[in-house]
């Protein structure tokens, strides 16, 4: 009886502290947020150098044209050849050619790239090398700040077929908003624009594999080497992805993230019954009128419309290399191919205009300038294979489809976006959503159609965080 009571005077509070400890241990790994794995690449051509730290510097770097390849340009132009389109297609084969010709007859007599480059070279352009690449970026500080304003730090990434030319707009909003009118300047940013590796200026990888989550670590590294700790980011098309890879990867080093186009893979059950109740008692599903507006008829605006608008990236995540051979030689084919984007993209109504009322949003200047970073570079190719190296794994196995996003987020809402995720589908993922605004108008390139509309949800935005 003594040895038995012994016993249990060691034994029962040993258990309890077992029982205890794992009880802690269950709290505590509740609230730890999961994140993305960091890790490390390399992008260089051959095998990572085994000695050798890699070259750290920011160079400063120039656009630059010549005789020789403005030459070469308008021989090509000259030679296109065209197919006449059907008679009453518009835009519902595609790019018009009639309308085609009339754009390269711009392209080839009035278009002056000299007098862009002179443009592009307006903001400050730099390289670094990171993992093994040179990575091409624009980074822009406000002229003025007033007194006792902190200057926000924003990464802003484009998409495909974008650039960094796309931000033009709207950088003179963010770094200089009061003399834009913009709310006297109470918020103020320092931009940084980079190029997606193998888009425009920065090195194209020439290792398999590179993809989002490669972009958000390399994209992590270049601000980190630009000396911020923490930072506000942004992003729509494939910045989206990479700038919410960010968030989940250093959740400590974004401050918040704002969005203009979400991508959420969890579909599932819950979903079904989401888009099946939401036609008729979409307040019992947590769907706005407005969502119902831009969801419904559902299988119209989300298969048809997705499927017709989507045939590009089945090619790209495929076998972008084959299709990119005649683009990366064409100028013509070229800017058919990125242009049409510019089009539906803007504003699905655009498919029944002869012009794909292209010059109602953007001048062909500003059209032409956006192709021929990817025609001077011939980045087409590289561009096209993100998707590939993106969208040939099984989604529900790569790591950001099952790490939710907990940082300040902000979700601007475009009605002629190519998809419209409600908010309460949103905070499946986004489990900390700051603002959520139904912009009155605008399509898939935001920043590049109304930078405006864009810069002010930015900055409701980043006030609001900055007053958490």
């Amino acid at each position: 009886s003594f040895e038995y009571s012994q016993k249990n005077a060691v034994v029962v509070p040993a258990a309890a502290l077992g029982v205890g400890g794992m009880l802690v241990f269950w709290l505590r790994s509740r609230h730890k947020v999961k994140t993305i794995e960091m890790g490390d690449g390399w992008w260089g051509s051959g095998e990572r150098p085994l000695k050798g730290k890699e070259d750290e510097s920011i160079r400063p770097f120039k656009i630059e044209t010549s005789d020789k390849e403005i030459e070469d340009l308008h021989r090509r132009l000259e030679q296109a050849r065209y197919t006449p389109p059907l008679e009453g297609a518009a835009f519902h084969y595609g790019f018009n050619s009639s309308y085609l010709q009339k754009v390269v007859a711009y392209w080839r007599n009035q278009f002056d790239w000299r007098k862009q480059v002179e443009v592009l070279n307006k903001y400050p352009h730099f390289q670094t090398t990171i993992e093994g690449i040179n990575i091409h970026f624009i980074h822009v500080k406000p002229t003025y700040v007033p007194h006792g304003r902190a200057v926000q730090p924003l990464l802003m990434v484009h998409g495909w077929p974008g650039s960094f030319y796309e931000f033009y707009k709207i950088i003179p909003l963010l770094t200089e908003p009061a003399r834009h009118g913009l709310n006297e300047g109470d918020v103020v940013f320092e931009v940084i624009c980079p190029s997606i590796p193998g888009y425009g200026f920065s090195e194209a990888p020439h290792q398999k594999g590179f993809d989002t989550i490669a972009t958000a670590r390399i994209f992590h590294k270049l601000m980190n080497r630009l000396g911020f700790k923490q930072y506000y980011v942004q992003g729509g098309d494939w910045g989206s992805r990479i700038t919410t890879n960010m968030a989940q990867m250093l959740p400590q080093s974004v401050k918040g993230l704002h969005l203009n186009l979400i991508f959420i893979n969890k579909q599932g059950l819950g979903r079904m019954i989401s888009v099946m109740l939401g036609a008729y008692v979409p307040w019992l599903v947590g769907l706005t009128r407005e969502d119902v507006r831009r969801t419904y008829p559902f299988i119209q605006k989300n298969i048809y419309d997705l499927l017709r608008e989507s045939g590009y990236l089945h090619i790209q995540a495929t076998k972008p290399d084959t299709a990119g051979c005649g683009l990366n030689d064409s100028p013509v084919g070229l800017a058919a191919y990125i242009l049409e984007k510019f089009s539906t993209w803007t504003d699905k109504s655009f498919l029944h205009k002869d012009d794909g009322g292209l010059e109602s949003k953007y001048s062909l200047d500003e059209l032409l300038t956006n192709v021929m970073i990817y025609w001077v570079t011939s980045s087409i190719v590289s561009s096209m294979r993100f998707y590939k190296e993106n969208l040939s794994k099984d989604p529900s196995l790569t790591a950001h489809t099952r790490v939710g996003v907990y940082v300040p987020t902000g979700i601007a809402a475009f009605p002629q976006e190519i998809v419209h995720t409600p908010r309460v589908w949103a905070k499946q993922t986004f489990k900390n959503i700051i603002t959520y605004s139904y912009m009155p108008r605008g399509g898939h390139f935001a920043a590049f159609e109304e930078p405006k509309l864009l810069a002010q949800d930015i900055m409701h935005f980043v006030r609001k965080v900055e007053q958490l």
